[in-house]
């Protein structure tokens, strides 16, 4: 963890996790073996909040922000040791699924779509684009429901 972060929904400053020393350590891991053994997430670790700040002032296109995550400090280490996921759930997912995903967020979904319908347009056909809201897929994860899908999917998210 970074110095100097901000506080999480646990209200913990990564600073004074990283000053813990051995007795924290031992507790911190019991908590990811709890986690781990009944595969259920603490309420205060599924509560993300993602926010887009403004690279510049006159920031008027996507590409002119970022984002930023606020949750529990104590649950980005455990999401830190999760992303070992990402390279087996890659072989699974297929090129169109964007958004959560290296090098495939939604930038990079806009600027396939209006590739698609520039050569379209280049050779006079017909397309049709259907766009879906989904309410506050930015603002929370649902990690129960995640946990299962990846069961579905004969991932084992303990592995």
């Amino acid at each position: 963890m970074r110095n100097r972060k901000a506080r999480g929904y646990d209200d913990v400053l990564g600073d004074v996790l990283k000053l813990l020393g051995e007795g924290g350590l031992k507790i911190l891991t019991k908590l990811i073996n709890t986690i781990y053994e009944i595969g259920e997430w603490p309420k205060d670790f599924t509560e993300v909040t993602m926010i887009a700040l403004k690279k510049n002032t006159q920031a008027t296109k996507c590409c002119d922000q970022r984002t930023i995550n606020l949750m529990a400090n104590t649950a980005k280490i455990i999401a830190k040791i999760l992303r070992r996921i990402e390279r087996k759930i890659e072989a699974v997912l297929g090129e169109d699924q964007f958004g959560f995903r290296r090098k495939k967020g939604t930038r990079d979904a806009i600027g396939m779509q209006r590739k698609i319908s520039e050569r379209t347009l280049d050779i006079d056909a017909e397309l049709c684009v259907c766009f879906i809201d989904w309410q506050k897929a930015f603002d929370r994860v649902n990690w129960t429901k995640l946990m299962q899908i990846l069961k579905r999917t004969g991932i084992d998210w303990r592995d």
